[in-house]
């Protein structure tokens, strides 16, 4: 599957490196602003179509489908011109920045047959489902604990004054779309939608979350969600059950899971990976496409839809 690439940053070289281990990949174009950029990111994986007009891309560039991971705020915008061109689009977290967009871009996707997935990648591995599968282990859910705090490495540059993207609330950055989202996508995949929520967040002078927390309320059970890109954390998330404890090692790439029963027992439940997390949801895209589905029976559109509106 011939896929074109938008951005070029060090997501879109982890994507790729994962994404070549995958027999039906083939890198087949990239997009970026400027030619200079794209062509220095191109020569690195031996590309020839550089392109500096996006729409021409889609429309003269021969390729299937299109990896999105440019600034927040321009991914609905791109989804909607690439499926209107006839190609299949994995989109970075978070698939959009507002609830309208969501809808356009499922609309699109349901109207133009082409498979729109969000590319959140810790909820299609292997020890992820395998996570889903075993809950019931633990016995009724309690509370769910889920964390991403990463000191940011821009964040030295914003306290002397230099104001980089991941800190500029317009293109749709901050704590909480590119941390908080990965604690967020889980617990809809595991519980659903929530009945209530409380917040608190940190702004930063720019505008944008530097970090925050929710409590997420479903009856019976609640949820605790951390975020930051200001401070660190080492702990693992956790579920909490009446019978003992789930313990993730890291909920954006889960791949220790392990339980821990009220009896003081044990039980590992991790599924080793034999590839790169990021070649997990280029697996399942690509399958999808394939099978002519619009949309992931994991990563579907409603639950890209509900993270959405957790995020606003």
């Amino acid at each position: 599957m011939k896929f074109g690439i938008i951005g070029t940053n060090w997501i879109t070289d982890r994507f790729i490196k994962a994404a070549r281990q995958h027999p039906e990949f083939q890198l087949g174009a990239i997009y970026s602003r400027t030619e200079e950029t794209g062509r220095a990111f191109a020569d690195n994986y031996q590309v020839d179509a550089v392109y500096t007009d996006m729409e021409e891309m889609f429309r003269d560039g021969g390729i299937e489908a299109v990896y999105i991971a440019s600034p927040n705020a321009f991914h609905a915008e791109q989804s909607l011109l690439a499926m209107q061109h006839g190609v299949h689009v994995l989109c970075e977290k978070p698939a959009v920045t507002t609830l309208d967009e969501m809808d356009q871009v499922i609309a699109a996707s349901q109207k133009t047959g082409m498979t729109y997935m969000e590319a959140m990648k810790s909820t299609v591995t292997p020890t992820f489902l395998k996570l889903k599968e075993e809950l019931h282990q633990i016995g009724p859910i309690r509370r769910y604990v889920f964390h991403y705090n990463q000191y940011s490495s821009r964040y030295d540059k914003y306290k002397e004054g230099v104001i980089e993207n991941a800190f500029k609330p317009e293109l749709g950055n901050g704590a909480k779309t590119d941390l908080g989202v990965y604690g967020l996508a889980p617990l809809v995949h595991l519980a659903g939608e929530p009945q209530s929520i409380l917040r608190n967040r940190y702004l930063l002078s720019t505008g944008a979350e530097g970090q925050g927390s929710m409590i997420l309320n479903y009856g019976e059970c609640e949820a605790v969600i951390m975020y930051s890109k200001i401070s660190d954390s080492y702990l693992p998330s956790e579920i909490q059950g009446e019978n003992g404890v789930i313990e993730i090692d890291k909920i954006s790439d889960p791949k220790h899971v392990l339980i821990k029963f009220r009896d003081g027992t044990t039980e590992d439940i991790s599924v080793p990976h034999e590839f790169d997390t990021m070649y997990y949801e280029l697996a399942e895209f690509i399958r999808c496409v394939r099978n002519g589905q619009v949309e992931s029976a994991i990563n579907t559109h409603e639950i890209s839809r509900q993270v959405t509106q957790l995020l606003l």
